[in-house]
């Protein structure tokens, strides 16, 4: 099947899936970490400045940043998704509508978001698992990033579309440039001006604001085509097709943030019961996600990554490049995760130590929590890589049952019934028994999909090798 010009000219048709890979996935990973890094930070010296209550508070907080990354994904790797699919197809100006049609639900959304948290902040933070001693602390630290939250989401959703442009380093570089003001301005505000939590709630927000402002001076400057205003227009087939493809994404974002609550909620109940108490569980909670969510960001990364390379050799009908790279990415996962893993069972109380002193039984209960919850690691990579695979690919519904296995049909009811016979430890138990179910489900559906390309391949008339380039070239 001869392909439009503009395809075969294109380097995601015919450049090495390998170098493409570390192209797009590199700054992407880079991004997602220092993404991860926001919050990390935050923890780090709101916990040596605030104490065990200020990591609580975070931890209590940390919901809200779900939600704007979930909203972030349902529009940015949806809109970016079709973006690719559509520019693989040779249809440049209906490319360009969907780049538009994103950007304004971006930007919206983001406004929505924060204006609904202030007019409910008090009661959200109640049902997000807050006690009393931790409510006074969540409410500052909230109140000031919640004037964020249009520049979080703004800011994860354009970067989207800059790497499905082909300027994944650009999108690493607004991502770093905020989470440096972030890292520079937090000990001066906590520390320098003594505004403790609310220092580092400001501290974010600047952050957030640098890299939204450079994100969006590149949309000026487009590099595939020209963005003009007409083009901002919100379609509702845009909309309907954006929601589609990122709703996969944005499913699994929510149900992180529903599996938080109820973990927050969980462990303050049955901590109360125990020798630990309600607060430390939720602290030691609060550094354990944040941890945890650091490492998902290398395999979040990857696949967001890699979305422009399966989502235009799909729509190029180039199977065999889609299959390679999926492969790939699969096992690059693997290795990392394999490697937190042995860092996670040989090094949980130099990791906790990061974020601030603690007692006895705060320590200890951290380090049990560490190596029991994320026992089953060194395979957590495996699906959020087959879920975003099939949202680039257009398989939205897979990608979506995919994003809700591990936090919804296996974590949630295992977090709700394991402590009812074990106590705290039934929280602990639940991660690796969900881990585990869930990875052996990504990996029977990516098989699958994996044989039909290769059936589709052979009884197509184009056979390209993975990684040789048309024979046009």
């Amino acid at each position: 099947m001869e392909q439009p010009q503009s395809v075969q000219n294109n380097p995601l048709a015919f450049e090495s899936t390998g170098r493409l890979i570390a192209k797009y996935s590199v700054p992407s990973i880079i991004a997602m970490l220092v993404s991860s890094l926001y919050n990390i930070v935050d923890q780090i010296f709101i916990g040596q400045g605030v104490g065990m209550l200020g990591n609580a508070a975070t931890n209590v907080a940390f919901p809200f940043v779900n939600i704007c990354i979930a909203l972030a994904l349902l529009i940015g790797v949806g809109g970016a998704s079709n973006f690719n699919l559509n520019l693989g197809r040779g249809e440049n100006e209906k490319a360009k509508s969907f780049a538009g049609t994103t950007i304004s639900l971006l930007i919206l959304s983001g406004v929505i978001l924060s204006v609904l948290s202030l007019l409910f902040l008090k009661p959200v933070l109640i049902g997000f698992g807050s006690t009393k001693q931790v409510l006074p602390y969540a409410l500052t630290y909230t109140r000031i990033t919640a004037l964020g939250f249009p520049f979080l989401i703004a800011t994860n959703g354009f970067c989207n579309l800059i790497r499905s442009d082909g300027s994944p380093r650009y999108s690493m570089l607004c991502m770093v440039a905020g989470a440096v003001i972030n890292t520079c301005l937090d000990p001066l505000f906590i520390f320098g001006f003594g505004w403790g939590i609310a220092g580092g709630a400001a501290a974010t927000v600047i952050g957030q604001i640098i890299s939204c402002v450079m994100a969006a001076v590149y949309l000026t400057r487009f590099r595939t085509m020209k963005l003009t205003r007409s083009c901002l227009k919100i379609k509702a087939d845009n909309v309907k097709s954006i929601v589609s493809i990122g709703i996969a994404s944005f499913f699994n974002q929510i149900a992180m943030m529903a599996v938080q609550i109820a973990l927050n909620n969980t462990l303050a109940y049955y901590g109360a019961l125990s020798s630990y108490g309600s607060d430390i569980p939720l602290a030691c909670a609060g550094v354990i996600i944040k941890v945890n969510a650091f490492v998902m960001a290398f395999a979040i990364g990857i696949a967001q990554g890699c979305q422009p390379i399966l989502g235009f050799n799909y729509g190029a009908k180039l199977y065999a490049r889609v299959r390679d790279t999926l492969k790939k990415e699969i096992i690059i996962v693997t290795v990392i995760f394999s490697a937190a893993f042995v860092c996670f069972q040989l090094l949980p109380r130099q990791i906790v130590s990061i974020f601030g002193e603690g007692s006895p039984a705060y320590f200890h209960f951290a380090e049990r929590y560490f190596r029991i919850y994320l026992f089953m690691v060194f395979i957590n990579g495996l699906q959020p890589v087959v879920s975003n695979f099939f949202s680039s690919i257009g398989k939205a519904w897979k990608g979506i049952f995919l994003s809700l296995t591990r936090q919804i049909l296996f974590l949630l009811p295992l977090i709700l019934i394991l402590p009812v016979f074990l106590g705290i430890d039934g929280v602990m138990y639940a991660g690796p028994v969900a881990d585990g179910i869930a990875a052996v489900t990504a990996f029977f559906l990516g098989r699958h999909e994996f044989m039909v390309m290769r059936n589709l391949e052979l009884s197509s008339d184009v056979h390209p090798e993975a990684d040789a380039a048309p024979a046009s070239r």
